[in-house]
Formats: C-alpha cells, structure tokens, sequence
C-alpha cells in the first residue's frame, strides 16, 4: 500500500500501517542468558520465531496476516550486555533486501568501541540502513553520555544531523542480564535536543514503565522528538499518556514484537484501534507520521 496523490477526483489511498519498532535480529549472537529470557513465555512459538530471523518470507507473512504495511527492524551493536556486533548491521541490511519497501532496516554504531565515528555512520548509509538505534541500558552509557566526555557519541548525534539519519534511544526499563536501567530516564533527550536541534530522535517506549512524566514533558518541548510507543501495553497507552492527543503529529505506532510480553503484531494493533481516541489520531499514529519520518 502506498500514499498517493488524488486524481480523477479520487480520494487519496492512505498509506499502510508502519510498525516502527520490531526485533528482527541475528539472535545466534545472543548471549545464553538473554537468549533464556528473550524465549521466556514464548516457548511454544520458539522454532518459528528463531527460523523467522534468518528467513525474510515467514517475517512478510507474518505482517500479512496482522495488517502491517512495513516495519523497522531494531538493530544495534551491543557486545558486553546482548552479545551483538557490529555485524547486526549487514545482518538488518541484507534481511531487508527481501522486500525493501516493506523492511526498514536499522542499525548502529557504537560510541565507546567505534574509531572513525563519520565513517561508520556513512557505512550505515551505504548498507542503506534507515535509522540508528542508541541502547543506553544495552551500550552502559547515558544518552546525553556527550556532555560527560564522551565525545564520540556527540559524533555519532552530529554526523547523524548532518546525514539526515534518525536516531531512535531506548527509554524505560530492560528485563535483560547486565542491563543498566538506570540510564533509560528520558530527561536525558532533553540535552540531546537541545545540542543537535535538527536531529530527528525518536524516543522509544515512552520511558515505561517509570518515566512517562519525564517522557511527555521532553516531547512537548521538543519538537524534533517523536514518541514510538512499543513496548507500552496498548489498553494502557491513554493511562501511561493521557495528553497523547496534544502531540498525536510525532506519535509513531510500534509493537517491539517478539520481545518478552509482546503477544503479537494484529493483537497489538486491533488493541490500539479500540482505544476512545479520534479517528484521525489513530489514522496519524498507524499510518501517516511514519512516512514523515521514513518517507518512501
């Protein structure tokens, strides 16, 4: 499905749902224990999900059956807490090549390993990846780690403003081994939108389960930050926010399927879709704000 232009007097085909934030990854780097706990709950579906991460036709059907026009795969290095490298990044860029309009890949770079900061960046966007993903909790540094000395995250911020690339942070709490949640407080977008005012920054999760104050009041301040919304159970999106209709233009739809405690993408998503909110908030939030974002 795409979005187009009225002709004939038509009306406009709307575009197809986007689901922003989704864990295709190569799971074979995980560490044991998170690999234990990424299974947890899911053990019935385990072979699937394991052979969907190598397979992009089961990943298509999948996004078929629920309703799902394209989505982001969620890539990044992250050696010492996940067990990925910097080859997740060819891993999200090659899955994608099954289907390049539906399958947006995303990746990283490392701030405290990575050497030419510039070069890497422009590396992710030869390989054609679409977003780079910052994991406080997973990378062991605060988000706003730039203004504390480490001048090699400001270098990923800043190259990413000047390539035009998003940049999406994990907010909130991590369930996994060696996670630091102490760094997931989105108070620390605040330096991060002040110092790179034309990045795109998307912040994922809304900080839930703890921070959903600190996360509405850096999205009302900031207009270059977008809220994606996985990971928030969606009966629970208008609790966690209940102002959500006041930023409804930078609100992405996301799911952060399969991770622990995420059912499905169609259950996720018939769930938002009968949340009390306008129409057009839910049309704006499923459909449209994604192609600001990641245009076609």
């Amino acid at each position: 499905m795409t979005a187009s232009g009225a002709e004939g007097g038509k009306t406009p085909e709307l575009p197809g749902v986007t689901d922003v934030h989704v864990h295709i990854q190569p799971w074979r780097q995980l560490k044991p224990a998170v690999l234990e706990a990424m299974r947890r709950g899911k053990e019935e579906q385990w072979e699937f999900l394991f052979a969907l991460m190598d397979e992009p036709k089961l990943l298509l059907d999948v996004m078929d059956r629920a309703g799902v026009w394209r989505v982001g795969m969620v890539n990044y290095p992250s050696p010492d807490v996940m067990g990925f490298t910097d080859e997740t990044n060819i891993f999200a860029a090659r899955y994608a090549e099954a289907a390049p309009e539906r399958l947006l890949p995303y990746g990283g770079v490392h701030p405290r390993f990575a050497g030419d900061i510039e070069g890497h960046v422009d590396e992710l966007l030869e390989l054609g990846i679409r977003c780079l993903k910052i994991h406080p909790s997973h990378q062991l540094f605060p988000a706003n780690a730039h203004t504390q000395g480490l001048r090699t995250l400001g270098a990923v911020y800043r190259r990413c403003e000047d390539r035009r690339l998003p940049v999406m942070v994990h907010t909130g709490t991590s369930i996994f081994p060696g996670a630091r949640c102490k760094y997931g407080n989105p108070m620390e977008l605040d330096d991060v939108a002040l110092d790179f005012p034309d990045l795109t920054i998307i912040m994922a999760h809304g900080g839930r389960p703890l921070w959903m104050d600190e996360a509405f009041f850096i999205l009302r301040r900031h207009h270059n930050v977008h809220l994606d919304v996985s990971g928030i159970p969606p009966l629970k999106l208008t609790e966690y926010f209940p102002r959500l209709v006041d930023i409804k233009d930078r609100v992405l739809w996301g799911t952060d399927w399969p991770s622990p405690g995420v059912r499905d993408l169609k259950h996720n998503l018939d769930q938002f879709l009968s949340l009390d909110l306008p129409a057009e908030v839910k049309t704006a939030v499923t459909r449209t704000n994604a192609l600001k974002v990641f245009p076609q």
